[in-house]
């Protein structure tokens, strides 16, 4: 929600010209289809995880990228974390 909120808000207060979302959460489709018939922005939307995007999202898109698995386990904090007990899933 707060995701939604922050980029119509913002693009009505013309901070940015181009916005990327970084979800493949359909329910962010109303506030991009939102910025692009108001304020005509250039929207990005970037996939967390590889796989199609939601034909939703897609829609009001002007370029689409996914997170590769290479860039998403070098942006990983070490395991364990040093000095901490902290380790990460065996999944990730």
């Amino acid at each position: 929600m707060n995701l939604a909120v922050h980029l119509l808000n913002d693009a009505w207060l013309g901070l940015y010209d181009c916005a990327v979302v970084v979800s493949n959460d359909s329910d962010l489709a109303e506030s991009m289809k939102l910025v692009k018939a108001q304020h005509n922005k250039v929207l990005g939307l970037v996939l967390p995880s590889q796989g199609r995007p939601s034909k939703q999202l897609a829609a009001y898109a002007d370029f689409i990228k996914s997170v590769r698995k290479t860039t998403l386990a070098k942006s990983q904090l070490p395991n364990p974390i040093p000095g901490t007990n902290l380790r990460k899933p065996a999944t990730w």
